[in-house]
Order: structure tokens, then C-alpha cells, then sequence
């Protein structure tokens, strides 16, 4: 955890105890770590799949931006492209 603090700091130059959520994925794309800070500590997340590889976009700059929708696709080995957030239904009320 610490080693992945480390990281984020001195290669991201960021902080990681900002409170965003920084994934890490292996070279074979089967597991992930995710590093955190939830206002009392570090937190780390480590998942592996049992099949299949983590579906990850291309990264430029060395960073890449998720939603929460699109990361729990990811985390679940979705294709997370394929989320999109939900469009606002309008539901006419009657008069009377």
C-alpha cells in the first residue's frame, strides 16, 4: 500500500490521500489494486478474475478519469465503455 502511495505521489504528482480513488492494474490485466483514503485511513482494494482480463482504456498522460458507474464496470469486468450516464425522464402529471 505504501509502495502504491508512493507512486501516485512521486509518478502521478498527486496526493493520495486527496480522497480520489487511484487503480493500479497488473501486466497480465487479471487483477487490480485500488488505493484510497476514506478520512481515517489508507484503503486498499485488491481484486483478481477468475476469467477473463480487466476491459482497460487507453491511457494518455499516464492518467485516465472514470465515473463511479464506469469504475464499478470495470471492477465487475464489464466493458466499462459501455456505461453511460442515465438521461433524465420526463413523466407528464395530469391535470385534475
Amino acid at each position: 500500500m505504501e509502495g502504491l502511495a508512493m507512486l501516485v505521489r512521486e509518478h502521478m504528482k498527486a496526493d493520495p490521500f486527496s480522497g480520489a480513488v487511484y487503480v493500479f492494474r497488473a501486466k497480465r490485466a487479471d487483477r487490480v489494486k485500488l488505493i484510497f483514503w476514506d478520512g481515517t485511513g489508507l484503503c486498499l482494494f485488491a481484486k483478481r478474475l477468475e476469467e477473463g482480463v480487466f476491459r482497460w482504456p487507453k491511457i494518455e498522460d499516464g492518467v485516465m478519469r472514470l465515473s463511479a458507474a464506469e469504475l464499478s464496470a470495470l471492477l465487475e469486468g464489464l466493458d466499462w465503455r459501455r456505461v453511460h450516464t442515465a438521461r433524465e425522464t420526463v413523466v407528464p402529471t395530469q391535470a385534475g
